[in-house]
């Protein structure tokens, strides 16, 4: 197969639909009960962060995403087996698309050259529905567009892969919100829902560095990255230390501009510097700042009988620092 239907562009439907809800989301939790909370300013940082989203987009679409997209159709004339377009074949492209972006995403918390770039989306201390529209300018410096090669080479043609991804984002648009509590046993089962992807956006020691899914949550529980919203322990929105700011050119550089700081502090070796770029969120040449892993053991060291419960650790390997809030610490970069 070397052509594809003509399929709709999701984003064109989409940003209506954002705005609607997004209104829609407000009035009913101002006139209800229904859980939640807007701030001003924060709400408006969101929305400028997801108008910067899509002005890089067009701004690189005839650059760096055409070239992108060229090499993808480039690659995919290797492929051994050429899937003709259809549900089944839609299905399984998108399937597996959801795999590869679990993966993406959790190497986007454990790398930090990819937290640089999703720090962003994590950056708000709100969760609702236009938290979901606080994107990244840059993505593709990430380099994560390599992941889409096996797909290709699988043969899934590049403009099924992108409507695929492109259903798959307009999904996760739905789950940032407080205002839907749990779900059916089953679809939380299967499912990504708004009460696990609270969790993915906690603060809270046992919250950190789990449910990665994008739609299916079952990619977690496989791989043991799973963590059930627990109403004993209220997740708290944001970074383990927050940015304190609302400049949306602050917010979409501030974790590039603090790696760039790092990696070029005098007296550190080559080693050093590579780790303050590619090892995980927190590390330091001088064991100054914390992981999360290390924030998981400090949580356990002052509440031993956490030990072992979902997220946490079952025992601590390391003596840890003594710290005043496990959940503010006074350290760069976050750990998430």
């Amino acid at each position: 197969m070397t052509d594809m239907p003509e399929l709709p562009d999701i984003a064109s439907y989409a940003a209506p639909i954002y705005v609607g809800l997004i209104v829609a989301e407000i009035l009913f939790v101002h006139f209800s009960r229904a859980k939640g909370s807007y701030e001003t300013r924060d709400a408006s940082t969101s929305i400028a962060m997801g108008l910067g989203n899509v002005t890089s987009g067009i701004i690189f679409a005839t650059t760096v995403y055409a070239g992108i997209f060229a090499f993808f159709l480039w690659i995919y004339r290797f492929a051994p087996v050429k899937w003709e377009f259809g549900i089944l074949s839609l299905l399984a492209c998108f399937v597996l698309d959801d795999l590869r972006y679990y993966w993406v995403h959790r190497f986007s918390h454990t790398i930090r050259w990819g937290w640089a770039d999703h720090v962003i989306h994590h950056s708000s201390q709100h969760f609702n529905l236009s938290t979901a529209l606080r994107q990244p300018w840059f993505s593709f410096a990430k380099g994560y567009f390599v992941s889409v090669i096996p797909l290709v080479l699988l043969g899934f043609h590049p403009a099924m892969i992108a409507f695929a991804g492109s259903i798959n984002l307009f999904y996760q648009f739905f789950i940032h919100t407080e205002a839907v509590g749990k779900m059916p046993k089953w679809v939380e089962a299967v499912m990504n829902t708004p009460s696990h992807h609270r969790v993915h956006h906690g603060r809270n020691a046992r919250y950190l560095d789990s449910n990665y899914a994008g739609v299916f949550i079952v990619w977690d529980r496989l791989f043991g990255t799973f963590v059930e919203e627990d109403d004993s322990h209220p997740v708290r929105y944001g970074l383990v230390k927050n940015i304190g700011t609302y400049n949306p050119l602050r917010v979409a550089t501030h974790e590039y501009v603090g790696m760039w700081r790092d990696a070029t502090l005098p007296g550190l070796s080559v080693k050093q510097r590579l780790a303050y770029v590619f090892a995980p969120p927190g590390w330091s040449h001088d064991g100054s700042r914390k992981s999360s892993a290390d924030i998981k053991l400090d949580f356990i060291s002052r509440h031993p009988d956490e030990a072992g419960k979902p997220g946490l650790p079952g025992t601590i390997s390391v003596k840890p620092a003594p710290m005043s809030d496990l959940t503010d610490l006074p350290s760069e970069p976050a750990a998430r």
